[in-house]
């Protein structure tokens, strides 16, 4: 090992910074930089990891592009960088389990440690890799760290689930905004603020105008001084508003807290952000296919694509986080009349009005909500009997793919509530004429709708035929089922 390190890195890290003062992580600074000086060594970079879990997995894309499971620690591996290169020549750390608990992250500093045969050191003594006897305990208390930590995510894991089945709130976190810091309790002045939200935007006003209108009131949200359309909008998509309990990203049934919008306005709420999801911060679309046209090879939504002026396409995006395969586009104007040809075509049946009564009613809204969450009831249970190996894996997926195809076709009829454009246009005189002659947005919502009414979520764009002229070709564009 190398002597007298003049430039050792320290490492500290806590996992829950909940009063976010990083006091944590200064005593561990203070206690690591009391050992430089007791061991003669000088100091060097703190890499510090506040509020940082060394336990916690995420699914990530692997070198070669597979996904597995990692922990998420970038100051860790940007340490295990600083230690190959040679830019530290030693390390100081508080405690075993503050360095690693999770034995691929104790592996991978071992590698580099005996790849530069640096000295490693700690406050408490519990981590040395100067011999193999010294690693053989690292990985030994790592493991039993990690298997602490193991147990203790299984009993927080098992108190949430009777929480969440009790309809209660679990605590944790920033306060929400609309409710005291109890969770249970409504804040009168902010309810009225999302009430006033919701109103907005089923008037047509996108998120970010409403936030604007907010900050311009003197409403701030819990923890910033403007509202942002993302912060307004996840309030407003939030189940919790509607007096509803999410576990593990589903809802399980109703909450213990009151509500603060009515379930119909919340539900009409989602219907009017979904429709401009992927364009919060516009006040009005450019393109109404976005969201409705779907890739025939991978099945993601294709996206409005600026080509050149007047001249656009809809497009499988495979840019950073889109997640599309890049390899289906189709011309943008002729995809328009062509859907538009289709809706109007359907709007001129004299049995539309009937089926999309049927679809948007109340009853059948009633109906899908309880289907679905009798069947949202029905996963958890799936999902305890796999657990407790009362079934086999295959078996847990197979019936889990029904049940799933269920809750989307619930969840489709619950998301077809009539927006007010689409009551409009089926109230006029002439439904085709007052359809085309809607804004992009008002559009795409009774599209939306009208499509539901049938059964379909939007059409599939299949491959050009490359032995076809490079022009529009309608039937590339078929109608896509909604999955049941």
């Amino acid at each position: 090992m190398k002597n007298t390190p003049k430039n050792p890195a320290l490492l500290v890290r806590i996992s829950d910074d909940k009063a976010e003062d990083r006091a944590g992580v200064g005593r561990q600074e203070a206690d690591t930089r009391a050992l430089a000086v007791r061991l003669g060594w000088g100091t060097g970079e703190v890499f510090v990891e506040n509020d940082t879990s060394a336990f916690k997995r995420r699914a990530v894309t692997l070198p070669d592009g597979s996904t597995g499971l990692r922990v998420f620690r970038p100051e860790f591996r940007r340490l295990l960088d600083a230690i190959t290169v040679g830019q530290v020549d030693g390390l100081i750390a508080y405690h075993l389990d503050r360095v690693a608990r999770d034995p691929r992250d104790l592996e991978d500093l071992i590698d580099a440690v005996e790849l530069t045969r640096i000295p490693v050191d700690s406050v408490t003594g519990s981590l040395r890799l100067a011999s193999d006897a010294d690693i053989t305990m690292a990985r030994i208390g790592v493991a039993i760290a990690n298997q602490s930590s193991r147990d203790a995510s299984r009993r927080i894991r098992r108190k949430m689930d009777e929480l969440a089945e009790a309809g209660t709130y679990s605590g944790g976190g920033a306060r929400r905004y609309g409710y005291e810091p109890d969770g249970m309790t409504v804040r009168p002045d902010e309810a009225e603020v999302l009430r006033y939200a919701a109103h907005r935007v089923l008037e047509g006003a996108s998120v970010t105008a409403v936030g604007r209108e907010l900050d311009e009131q003197g409403h701030r949200p819990v923890k910033a001084q403007r509202w942002s359309s993302k912060t307004l909008g996840d309030q407003l998509r939030s189940a919790r508003v509607a007096g509803l309990r999410v576990h593990r990203g589903e809802i399980v049934g109703e909450a213990a807290w009151p509500a603060i919008l009515e379930r119909d306005t919340w539900e009409q709420v989602l219907v009017a952000l979904n429709s401009r999801r992927t364009y919060d911060n516009r006040r009005e679309l450019a393109h109404w296919l976005g969201g409705l046209l779907f890739c025939d090879r991978c099945g993601h939504a294709l996206q409005a694509n600026f080509v050149r002026e007047g001249v656009h396409r809809y497009w499988c995006h495979s840019g950073h986080r889109r997640g599309g395969c890049g390899r289906i586009a189709i011309q943008g104007e002729g995809a328009e009349r062509e859907a538009e040809r289709q809706v109007v075509e359907y709007l001129s049946r004299p049995d539309v009005a009937e089926r999309l009564a049927e679809v948007t009613s109340r009853r059948g809204a009633d109906r899908a909500r309880t289907d679905l969450a009798a069947d949202e009831h029905q996963l958890r249970d799936l999902s305890r009997m796999w657990a407790e190996k009362a079934i086999t894996l295959d078996e847990y997926a197979e019936a889990r793919k029904i049940i799933q195809a269920r809750i989307d076709g619930a969840k489709a009829v619950q998301m077809a509530q009539v927006p007010e454009a689409a009551r409009k246009v089926l109230a006029a005189a002439d439904p085709a004429a007052a359809f085309r002659s809607l804004n992009p947005t008002r559009k795409r919502e009774t599209a939306r709708v009208l499509l539901a009414s049938l059964g379909y979520k939007g059409w599939k764009v299949e491959p050009h035929d490359a032995s076809k002229a490079r022009r529009f070709d309608p039937s590339r564009m078929a109608l896509m089922e909604v999955d049941r």
